[in-house]
């Protein structure tokens, strides 16, 4: 495994943008959306026009080792620096103009403010210069190694504000690579929440571990990170007894060739739940996380088929869950009758929040509903709100067959 650093000397803000197709700026290991506003963009480009420094940028750079990391194909690929280079590169293209209070110190009469990089060349041609000269520092990183990309990028970071998703998504294992793989299932152009900052990835990562542990258990940051580093544990101890570890691409067959043991029951499922997670994994039947991950991805085709383009009733990550679970519990021939049954559960939700405290048509189970969801992530919350939600269902189906028996 190779891993060095060169700080090559500063290149212009222009030679940069000349490069810009050979920047792939969405490598698995940098944070998802663009995540800057324009005021955020704007400071940037008042920084460079007045000439304060920029913190230096680091690439990996494809063009001095054959690594099998450029999955983009490109010359670079962007570690730290992403919004940066966005900001600076809309600027030229047009996308957003400086702001109208811009004050430019070495000339203070000059208004400028409202201007667009295309305006600047028109206009004030030394200025636009001096954007585009401004020295760029650009530390390049010659790797073939994710880990240390993802080392670096996570050092690089530690001090910002990142969402445990993106922490997460750049840890070491198979587990990351598996999410990743997850929010690639179609089923994700239905949900309605925000993805900014990898919230499909920690949705996803909640379903993986419910399914890993085969009941319920919290799904808050700290288990989230566990499931990481004991599947990594367990990959690490299965390497040294056997040689090797089993691969991913390997799964499928196991999954086939495997009868798996679960739960027959909602009250044996309950008696299994255990409150330490390191504790319930280790006593899993089937410790395979890849196997856990086609198990979900066999739900995700259900679900994808229950559930329309950004559906309005996939709006909150903190149902997805619990509707994972009834979806994954009820038989195949109840399948079509989900997304009936929840948009009825949704507007009993919305009439029932109407009804005053006092008023007695209001529906208590409903009330409790609302309650778990604040603590959406606990343990007895996606019970407690799977509960509900099954036993409504069972009643709503009966009543639709029925009517129409």
């Amino acid at each position: 495994m190779s891993f060095r650093t060169i700080q090559m000397p500063p290149q212009t803000l222009t030679t940069w943008w000349e490069e810009s197709s050979d920047i792939d700026f969405d490598p698995v290991y940098q944070r998802s959306g663009h995540i800057w506003p324009i005021k955020m963009k704007q400071d940037l480009v008042d920084t460079v026009l007045n000439g304060f420094d920029i913190p230096k940028l680091y690439v990996a750079n494809f063009t001095l080792l054959d690594s099998p990391l450029n999955q983009g194909g490109k010359k670079y690929a962007v570690i730290d620096g992403k919004q940066r280079l966005n900001a600076l590169f809309g600027f030229f293209a047009g996308e957003y103009a400086l702001p109208k209070t811009f004050t430019y110190y070495e000339d203070t009469a000059l208004e400028l403010g409202g201007l667009s990089y295309k305006d600047l060349v028109n206009n004030y041609p030394r200025i636009a210069r001096r954007f585009d000269n401004y020295p760029l520092t650009v530390v390049h990183v010659v790797t073939d190694d994710e880990s240390k990309i993802n080392e670096l990028f996570l050092r690089l970071n530690a001090s910002k504000p990142l969402t445990g998703a993106e922490v997460r998504n750049a840890m070491r294992g198979e587990v990351p690579a598996i999410i990743r793989d997850l929010v690639a299932h179609p089923f994700w152009s239905k949900i309605r929440f925000n993805t900014l900052r990898g919230q499909d990835k920690n949705a996803a990562a909640k379903l993986l571990l419910i399914e890993h542990t085969g009941t319920f258990v919290d799904t808050k940051k700290t288990q989230l990170d566990d499931l990481v580093r004991r599947a990594n544990e367990a990959a690490e101890t299965a390497a040294r007894a056997d040689g090797g570890a089993t691969s991913i691409a390997d799964v499928e067959d196991i999954e086939r060739s495997t009868e798996e043991v679960l739960p027959e029951s909602e009250e044996e499922a309950e008696s299994l739940i255990s409150d330490d997670l390191v504790e319930k994994v280790a006593e899993t039947d089937h410790p395979d996380i890849g196997r856990s991950a086609m198990r979900v991805k066999r739900e995700l085709d259900k679900l994808s088929n229950i559930f329309i383009e950004r559906d309005s009733l996939l709006a909150q990550q903190a149902q997805l869950p619990v509707i994972y679970w009834l979806v994954r519990e009820i038989k195949l021939d109840r399948v079509a009758k989900v997304r009936p049954f929840l948009q009825k559960f949704d507007l009993d939700r919305q009439e029932n929040r109407r009804r005053d405290i006092g008023d007695p048509s209001r529906d208590l189970t409903l009330v409790d509903f609302e309650m778990l969801t604040r603590s959406s992530n606990d343990q007895g919350s996606i019970r407690g709100r799977y509960g509900i939600l099954r036993r409504r269902f069972d009643a709503f189906t009966n009543w639709t067959s029925e009517q129409n028996g």
